[in-house]
């Protein structure tokens, strides 16, 4: 594919909901605003990925709206393979800039305690499509193997997970490097080079979670990707789905949603998918969609979303609410998105909040059966 040697400039901000639904706006006008947008992705985000300059241009909303699911094309002849669209430039990235090789050795020396690398023998069994997981024999599972390890002090609990990582190089390892242990990760399940991240997140500490792509009640408009579990599809479907998506790396004790407002309120979609996260033993944490939902796993919800508003202040009055609710209720846990701002007040804010009387926790110390 012919690259496009592109000047770097600081696009304004476009509102692109609803405008490409219209059969008033021409090709012309779309294609404008399409160039505008990932011009404003690149200076809001930088590079993605190794080698090459290249981004991945965004499908729709959802609590990650601009920028971060890909727009995908199969690669000829493999139809699960599937290659960025837009490349913009030739430029090579910064040395180290793109996502590290897996179980390597060349990640960044970190001298806090890291975590057991993965797989853990015992943990896993062979799948159609890569390494699966499984409850041990011992019936440990994988959620108590490669969760952190926490030790309550009788404080209020405070967690946060935050998500959407490794599609971009720059904020994934922003996250991974800067962030305290404690704070709970989750990768995007299309990402390149995906076990590496995991690998290196876990080296610094960090549990992992995997984001499972969902039915929204806008599909397609609003498009997960090609692995979505669909409200309408059979369970045995279902669970194809997700051994795909379980199958693509190892390290992670449970599961997160990526969208999902629609699968999640179907009760026999949500029964199969958890029945089979039962079965494998993994947790699952969702951002408040499924917030009522059970299923027998360990579970936990997330009861707000620090930076649906994308402002600074706006994110520390969401980090105070949830000190409040874990003062109130003895814990709390919120969910957030790798954006520039939200890493910067995120790192800043986990690393008073023990001062004010709280304790750190990640986010699998906030689980329980349900």
């Amino acid at each position: 594919m012919a690259s496009i040697a592109l000047p770097q400039f600081k696009a304004p901000q476009v509102d692109l909901r609803g405008v490409f639904r219209s059969p008033a706006v021409g090709l012309g006008a779309a294609a404008a605003l399409f160039v505008g947008c990932v011009f404003a992705l690149v200076n809001l985000l930088g590079p993605v990925g190794g080698g090459a300059t290249e981004v991945r241009v965004p499908l729709g909303g959802g609590h990650a709206p601009a920028g971060w699911r890909e727009a995908l094309k199969p690669v000829h002849g493999q139809p699960h393979t599937y290659r960025d669209v837009v490349r913009l430039s030739e430029r090579p990235l910064a040395p180290g800039a793109g996502a590290p090789a897996a179980h390597s050795a060349s990640a960044p020396a970190y001298s806090g305690p890291g975590l057991a690398a993965a797989p853990i023998a015992g943990f896993y069994a062979p799948g159609p499509g890569g390494p699966l997981p499984i409850i041990a024999q011992d019936g440990r599972t994988p959620a108590q193997a490669y969760a952190r390890p926490f030790t309550a002090n009788g404080r209020p609990k405070v967690a946060l997970v935050v998500g959407g990582l490794g599609l971009n190089a720059r904020a994934t390892r922003q996250a991974i490097e800067t962030l305290r242990p404690e704070v709970t990760l989750s990768f995007v399940v299309y990402a390149e080079g995906l076990q590496g991240w995991i690998d290196m997140a876990r080296a610094h500490g960090h549990e992992v979670l995997l984001e499972t792509p969902m039915e929204p009640v806008d599909y397609p408009d609003n498009d997960p990707g090609p692995y979505t579990l669909m409200a309408a599809g059979q369970p045995p479907e279902t669970v194809k789905k997700l051994e795909w998506i379980l199958s693509r790396a190892t390290g992670y004790f449970g599961l997160t949603n990526y969208l999902g407002s629609r699968f999640l309120g179907v009760d026999t979609a949500y029964n199969a998918f958890a029945s089979s996260v039962k079965a494998r033993g993994l947790a699952f944490i969702d951002d408040g969609s499924a917030a009522r939902r059970g299923g027998g796993m360990s579970r936990a919800t997330a009861e707000r979303v620090i930076d649906d508003k994308l402002s600074g202040p706006a994110i520390d009055q969401q980090l105070a609410a949830l000190e409040a609710g874990a003062l109130q209720r003895g814990q709390a846990l919120g969910s957030g998105f790798a954006y520039p701002v939200t890493l910067e007040k995120v790192a800043s804010w986990a690393n008073e909040v023990e001062q004010r009387g709280y304790q750190l926790a990640p986010a699998s110390a906030l689980t329980a059966k349900r």
